[in-house]
């Protein structure tokens, strides 16, 4: 006879079956899934549909006509030419602005070197076509003040012109190198703040005099970093558009940018303008090719486990000469065009000058209650800058947490897609789409949602890479608690990791958020006359004369970024703008 624990045995015996959830029950799978697609249409569907234009016919059909029109005139191929011209000088340019102070600030006893940093981060915040404007008006031909000056104190030749023309190649290339060389300050500063100055007082022991220690061994170290940076100076310089349209079209000078926007004069020639950008969009991605290889070579090792001393290395009598170069570099990139943009700002006729009966406040006066067109630009930069930065921080974010933490299938190809627009110029970029999106089924030509887009694919690259360095840093273990305990991947990402980078997105934010306020050649295609923004507005009233409107909304943008760049340096960091991840 069985006994009372024997008769329960089987069935205690028998496995209980627990349920496991699908992996597709997961909200976060569907997530990420979205963010997927966002980026196919973001990144790949304008990239795709611009190369499938330069090959189509207007019936539809394939065709290397295209081609044959839009690089088979001498006009078009000494356009390129020009380009590549002006690439070159606006690099060696921005070498010569940006080498020297990132060595001052970064390995000298130069006096006053925060301020000088501070005149980069300024330098760099000033929107470029401001810059051009404020160069137009020191240095224009006729009227321009620094010319003005000249005369009153030399005396003409006779013909009442000064000895500065900002129309010319060299103007145009010495404009943009001084709103474009905080980039080699900030590689080249990033590279030396790496570097032990225990290899320099290793030379000075060997008997290496000061300069030749710096060109035997500092220079060599970095040498990487600067080139690479180099080789980003000259593919913006190539592909810029704003300050082009200021000074090189009324100088007659025939450059890329200027002549694929030829391309969309009556008739509208999308598919020759396709085709136009392709040597640009090759020559983008084989130049990123080699700065890749070069920042990522090996012979250049001077980081170790030991860590080293850095300390300023005394230069004697040379810091008061290298302080005058840094007084007169933001003099020339800050002051000055600040300083006439205020002037102009606040005159009835900027060419009196401060003349009397000259001054005024009018001109703020009609910008904030006369003008609707220029407060509706300024309102739009902000809201377009505001939307578009919460929007790369968002799927930067989560394409940074998706991609480090491998969640979704085939990670490499979700942050290539996200990466991908770093390799297609802003012009370039707003044909494609164009393309995709201005005509049905989308039909957003000149909404202010087809600007988010477009500034969203430019700038996505930026937050991911941020990102990316900062979800690198965490602590896996601290996820796989919360995982522990129950909660989902969502859940992770607000609980955990969006307050553990709450510093570093913000940094992103302001970041994205001010270079969208200085963009114009993502936008020019795009805008309509209900979307436009300060910088597509800044070409109009230039070619009407109004600048002192222009000054006027200049300096009110000015203001508000410098507000917003405040605020984040006090919440990320005074270096949160000038720091490479």
């Amino acid at each position: 006879m069985l006994s009372a624990s024997e008769a329960v045995a089987p069935q205690s015996a028998q496995p209980v079956r627990m349920a496991v959830p699908s992996r597709l029950a997961d909200p976060a799978l569907w997530l990420f899934g979205i963010l997927v697609v966002a980026l196919v249409l973001l990144v790949a569907n304008p990239i795709l549909r611009l190369v499938w234009d330069s090959f189509s016919s207007a019936d539809g059909g394939a065709t290397l006509r295209n081609y044959t029109s839009g690089l088979g005139r001498s006009r078009n191929l000494q356009a390129l030419l020009n380009s590549l011209y002006l690439g070159g000088a606006v690099t060696v340019l921005a070498l010569a602005l940006g080498v020297p102070l990132a060595l001052a600030v970064s390995r000298t006893n130069m006096p006053c070197r925060n301020l000088t940093h501070m005149g980069v981060l300024a330098a760099f915040v000033m929107p470029n076509f401001l810059g051009a404007i404020a160069w137009i008006l020191l240095a224009g031909p006729n009227a321009g003040w620094l010319n003005r000056l000249w005369l009153e104190v030399f005396g003409g030749a006779g013909d009442d012109r000064g000895p500065f023309n900002i129309y010319s190649f060299w103007g145009l290339a010495f404009v943009i190198a001084l709103y474009t060389f905080p980039l080699i300050y900030v590689f080249t500063k990033s590279a030396l703040d790496l570097i032990s100055t225990e290899l320099e007082d290793a030379a000075s022991i060997h008997g290496a005099g000061k300069f030749r220690t710096l060109t035997r061994v500092t220079l060599p170290l970095v040498m990487p970093s600067i080139v690479g940076a180099a080789i980003l100076i000259f593919l913006e310089s190539v592909a810029l558009y704003g300050t082009p349209a200021l000074i090189a079209i009324p100088a007659g000078i025939n450059l890329a940018t200027t002549q694929i926007v030829s391309f969309f004069e009556y008739p509208l020639r999308v598919e020759q303008a396709a085709a136009f950008s392709m040597p640009i969009l090759v020559l983008t991605v084989v130049m990123l090719w080699v700065q890749r290889r070069l920042l990522s070579r090996k012979g250049f090792v001077s980081v170790s486990g030991k860590g080293g001393e850095r300390r300023p290395f005394d230069i004697g009598w040379w810091k008061w000469p290298l302080l005058a170069y840094a007084a007169l570099v933001s003099l020339l990139t800050v002051v000055m065009p600040l300083a006439i943009l205020v002037l102009a700002s606040l005159s009835k006729a900027w060419g009196r000058g401060v003349a009397k009966g000259n001054i005024t406040l009018a001109n703020y006066y009609d910008i904030f209650f006369q003008q609707l067109t220029v407060r509706e630009a300024i309102v739009n930069t902000v809201l377009y800058s505001g939307a578009t930065a919460l929007v790369c921080v968002l799927m930067g974010l989560c394409v940074a947490y998706a991609v480090q933490r491998r969640i979704t299938p085939w990670p490499g190809v979700v942050q290539f897609l996200a990466l991908a627009p770093v390799a297609v110029p802003g012009l370039i970029l707003a044909i494609g789409l164009y393309a995709a999106y201005a005509g049905p089924p989308f039909s957003l030509y000149g909404t202010g949602t087809l600007i988010v887009v477009a500034f969203t694919t430019r700038f996505l690259p930026i937050a991911v890479t941020a990102c990316a360095a900062a979800v690198r840093s965490l602590n896996p273990e601290l996820e796989e608690a919360v995982r522990v305990l129950g909660g989902g991947r969502i859940t992770v990402l607000a609980r955990v990791v969006f307050p553990l980078l709450k510093t570093t997105l913000v940094g992103v934010f302001i970041l994205v958020f001010v270079i969208c306020t200085k963009e114009l050649s993502t936008a020019v295609f795009l805008t309509g006359p209900a979307s436009r923004v300060v910088s597509v507005l800044t070409l109009d009233l230039s070619e009407q004369g109004n600048y002192e409107t222009l000054a006027a909304m200049g300096v009110v943008l000015v203001v508000i970024t410098t507000l917003v760049v405040a605020a984040g340096m006090r919440i990320a960091g005074r270096d949160f703008m000038l720091r490479r991840p």
